[in-house]
């Protein structure tokens, strides 16, 4: 479909390599209005493929990201409580009477917008990423159900607020824990996995440019089979760059001894570069 490799070459040119399946998803959020989910390891992409999609389409990201306790004071809003202590002591509101005074100071004017409060109203539309939406917790899961499913928000002092453009919406997750129901059928869903071997060199060719073709191979070929050890976690996409870059650095040969001197890029845990140390022998065959 030419909608899907327009979408695809558009993504290439904006540093993000996507296949078939993931630009189809992209495309269908787009015309559908549909938050798109999502969901993989840590470091195959989710959260650039937001950044590239802001500037495919030359639209403002917007990030809220996630943690345990977060709640909607932290992402929608809150009021600017010494702006509107500032406004009850002048001598206008003492001759206007608190009731007018109490319409006035829960105005928009005394409104801290946070992320996606920012995203709803803004005059241009936006990329809103929430980021690692599984390390909030279900209430603040249903939160964002009215917003993602009517594009509205509803703050107590003023009511209902509905999107001026809508966002695309991009929700990342490293399956830390199970998400609801009912947030998975408000988005489409996709799942972003390690990259096969050639869609990896396709990544580390367009990151890393300056490195051989050939030394390349090994490397990418390296990691792969890195992945496929007893890890507590295995290299990311963005460590596998990170770790290209640096056996570039260390003149560009796959020996033990830069391999040694490098993983601390490759790997973060310690246990995880003692294991590839001893089996370096093994790894490292031709």
């Amino acid at each position: 479909m030419e909608a899907i490799e327009n979408l695809k070459a558009g993504l290439a040119a904006n540093g993000y390599l996507a296949d078939n399946n993931l630009a189809a998803a992209m495309y269908l959020a787009e015309n559908l209005e549909k938050p798109l989910l999502l969901e993989g390891p840590a470091g195959v992409g989710k959260t650039e493929l937001a950044k590239a999609w802001s500037r495919l389409r030359n639209r403002r990201l917007i990030r809220l990201q996630c943690y345990e306790g977060l709640d909607e004071s932290k992402a929608l809003y809150e009021w600017n409580y010494q702006k509107q202590l500032l406004y009850i002591q002048i001598e206008a509101l003492a001759q206007s009477g608190w009731e007018t005074g109490r319409q006035q100071i829960f105005d928009q004017e005394f409104l801290l917008k946070r992320p996606l409060l920012t995203a709803l109203t803004s005059p241009e539309p936006v990329v809103l990423l929430i980021d690692e939406i599984d390390k909030s917790d279900q209430e603040f899961e249903s939160f964002l159900l009215e917003a993602l499913s009517d594009w509205q928000v509803t703050i107590p002092e003023l009511g209902t607020i509905s999107a001026v453009t809508r966002p695309h919406v991009v929700l990342t997750s490293n399956s830390t824990r199970e998400l609801g129901d009912a947030l998975r059928r408000r988005c489409l869903h996709f799942h972003i996995d390690y990259p096969d071997f050639e869609r990896e060199m396709a990544i580390v060719e367009l990151n890393a440019p300056q490195i051989d073709r050939k030394f390349a191979n090994q490397l990418v070929e390296f990691v792969q089979n890195l992945r496929k050890q007893p890890l507590k976690k295995p290299p990311s996409v963005t460590e596998s760059i990170d770790w290209a870059l640096s056996m570039h650095l260390f003149g560009g040969e796959l020996t033990p001894e830069a391999v040694r001197a490098t993983l601390t890029a490759l790997l973060k845990y310690t246990k995880d570069r003692e294991l590839v140390a001893d089996k370096l022998p093994y790894l490292l065959k031709p």
